[in-house]
């Protein structure tokens, strides 16, 4: 492309630190470099229109695990590990309010339920015989019981009797909180190229290539922040997980308020301006949902609007207005990838699905490797 003098002086020269991903793991780094360096030069790199993989796209839990996905962690983590995973998911979710503030992000405390199919009689029985062991595994983190059993209040069908409800857990508003995060990102200096992909990078003994899809440029320090996208990039141990969303337009009397988890949270739902979002469903075929491409599959829109139609929504009458997808980064282990790869390359990635709750913090410690 054909760049002025004044472009590549603005833009592209003398640039200290280079953030790949606009998402929550990228801005918040940037925020945290520019306390710790304030006459740094940092420039962020976007390859979407708005944050492309999961960012502003997800459905604005504020979430830490339900009790299933608990008891499932515990099959392939110490129980210090679990209790480290929720602790750091707790603590960031206060870092995200704290730093925005609730007004910022209409933060709302609804609390959160998991919902147990009819055919998963055996999980449902072994989460409510569980609930007082897991109670008291999160005593040293809540100060309180997480999980308490209660009935079907919100007439849902072809489920179990009762749920199992989450009293910490909240909700946000997704576009409230980029906003709010870009916003504090660019009055802190910090510039942002939309529409720009990294092709690749290629590292000298103090600085890095970047190579995008409009040019060619140095950094001092790379950061890459791109989550579900990173084995682009040369990451390792991260996969690409589409989550496929749904909401339906405004539904009158709608009395649905929280956030729900159905079939081990492979499910998902809650309440948003009188409408219900929906989204999940990618383990219908998990090898066509680990892609970076978005869209949608009939498969999986079928299966949702089955279950908003005759478990979620049963008695109401519904339109869909919107459908979408993400890119979330997930892998073996839950633990989020914060690390060094060479002497001028950093990275924060594979968040797990849980990027509301764990971005901030993760954001902050990529920064505080350097």
């Amino acid at each position: 492309m054909d760049f002025s003098y004044w472009e590549y002086k603005t833009w592209l020269s003398n640039v200290d630190f280079t953030i790949i991903g606009s998402g929550i793991v990228g801005l918040n780094s940037a925020i945290r470099i520019h306390e710790k360096f304030p006459k740094a030069k940092i420039l962020i790199l976007e390859r979407g229109i708005f944050p492309n993989g999961a960012s502003t796209k997800n459905a604005g839990f504020a979430c830490f695990g339900s009790i299933s996905e608990i008891l499932d962690d515990l099959k392939t983590h110490s129980e210090e590990e679990v209790i480290e995973l929720v602790e750091k998911r707790r603590n960031g979710l206060q870092l995200l309010r704290n730093n925005l503030g609730d007004s910022n992000i209409s933060y709302r405390h609804n609390g959160g339920y998991e919902l147990f199919t009819e055919a998963d009689s055996n999980l449902y029985e072994t989460c409510i015989s569980e609930i007082s062991d897991i109670n008291s595994l999160l005593t040293p983190v809540f100060k309180d019981d997480v999980f308490l059993e209660t009935k079907n209040t919100f007439s849902f069908k072809n489920i179990q009797p009762h749920y199992i409800k989450n009293q910490f857990e909240g909700q946000i508003d997704t576009g409230k909180m980029m906003s709010a995060l870009l916003h504090k990102v660019q009055t802190s200096g910090v510039k942002i190229l939309n529409n720009c992909i990294v092709e690749g990078l290629s590292e000298n003994q103090n600085t890095v290539e970047i190579k995008t899809n409009h040019f060619t440029f140095s950094s001092n320090k790379v950061l890459i922040a791109t989550n579900g996208f990173a084995s682009q990039l040369g990451i390792k141990n991260v996969k690409p997980a589409r989550a496929q969303v749904i909401i339906t337009k405004p539904i009158e009397g709608l009395n649905i308020k929280g956030t729900f988890h159905l079939d081990k949270g492979y499910y998902y739902f809650r309440n948003i301006n009188d409408r219900i979002l929906f989204g999940g469903g990618r383990n219908l075929d998990f090898k066509a949902e680990e892609t970076t491409k978005q869209g949608q599959t009939k498969l999986v829109q079928q299966k949702l609007e089955k279950i908003l139609k005759e478990t979620i929504l049963p008695d109401t009458t519904f339109e869909i207005e919107y459908r979408w997808s993400g890119i979330m980064g997930v892998g073996s282990q839950k633990k989020s990838i914060i690390k060094q790869v060479s002497n001028n390359i950093f990275c924060g990635v594979r968040l797990g699905g849980m990027g509301v709750a764990i971005g901030s913090q993760v954001g902050m410690e990529l920064a505080d490797l350097l």
